[in-house]
C-alpha cells in the first residue's frame, strides 16, 4: 500500500530547498523552478502545495522560527529564568551548520522584505514574539532597575550584530557565546559560586568591563 503523502512534511521539504538556495544565491534569484530543481521534483508539485513564492517564502521562514523553538524547548530543562533566556539565545546564534543556514535564510529574507514590505509581517511578528519571552524572563528573574522591555530588544540587537560577525568570520563562534554569557552577566548577576570560591565580585568586573576596587588598606599601613 503506497504511504500516505504528508502535506505538512512535503511543504518542509520544499521549504529546506528555499533555505538551501537562499543561503547560496539571495531570495532575489531564486523562483519556483529552482525549489523544484534542488528538491528532485516538478514545478507543478512544488505550485500545488505553494501557489506563489511568496507564500514558500512565508512558510520556510515560519519553519526556521518553529525550529529555533523547538530546539530550545528540547533541550535540558532550564531551571531559572537566565537559563531559559540563554538556551533561547544560543539557538539563533550561527554556532553549527543548520544555524548557519538559518541566519542566511533570514538574511536573504531582510533584504527581499527591504523591497517587498508586505512580506515583513512575517519577521515582525517573530520578534515581537521573541522579544515578549524574553522580556517575560527578565520580568519573573525581578532584576532591579531594568526595564525588561529594554533589555529583551538589547539582547535581540546583541545576537543579531553577534550572528552577523559570525556569518562574515570577523569573530569566532566561542566569541560569540562569550560576548553573550558577559552580557548575561551584567543583566542577571553571576551565577552562584562554587564552594572555596572567593566573595563574588560585580558583574561588570565579572564581565571585564570594569576594573575591581582596590583592595583596602590596613588603618596606618
Amino acid at each position: 500500500m503506497a504511504r500516505r503523502v504528508d502535506r505538512h512534511e512535503r511543504r518542509e521539504l520544499l521549504a529546506d530547498a528555499l533555505m538551501r538556495l537562499a543561503a547560496a544565491r539571495g531570495l532575489e534569484a531564486v523562483s519556483l523552478r529552482h525549489v523544484a530543481a534542488e528538491a528532485g521534483v516538478s514545478t507543478g508539485m512544488v505550485q500545488h502545495y505553494f501557489r506563489t513564492k511568496d507564500e514558500m517564502m512565508t512558510f520556510a521562514l515560519g519553519t526556521v522560527m518553529d525550529r529555533v523553538r523547538r530546539r530550545s524547548q528540547g533541550a535540558s530543562t532550564p531551571a531559572t529564568p537566565r537559563e531559559l533566556v540563554r538556551e533561547l539565545l544560543l539557538q539563533v546564534l550561527p554556532l553549527d551548520e543548520t544555524r548557519r543556514l538559518e541566519n542566511h535564510v533570514v538574511l536573504a529574507f531582510l533584504a527581499y522584505a527591504a523591497v517587498k514590505p508586505s512580506l515583513a509581517t512575517g519577521l515582525r511578528e517573530a520578534a515581537a514574539e521573541m522579544r515578549a519571552f524574553l522580556a517575560h524572563q527578565v520580568r519573573t528573574a525581578g532584576v532591579d532597575g531594568v526595564d525588561p522591555d529594554r533589555a529583551a530588544a538589547g539582547l535581540l540587537a546583541l545576537v543579531d550584530g553577534l550572528g552577523l560577525q559570525v556569518l562574515s568570520q570577523r569573530y569566532a563562534e566561542d566569541d560569540a557565546v562569550a560576548a553573550l554569557d558577559a552580557q548575561l552577566a551584567l543583566l542577571f548577576g553571576r551565577r552562584q559560586q562554587s564552594p572555596g570560591c572567593g566573595r563574588a565580585e560585580p558583574a561588570q568586573v565579572r564581565a571585564g568591563l570594569t576594573p575591581p576596587r582596590a583592595r583596602r588598606r590596613p588603618a596606618g599601613g
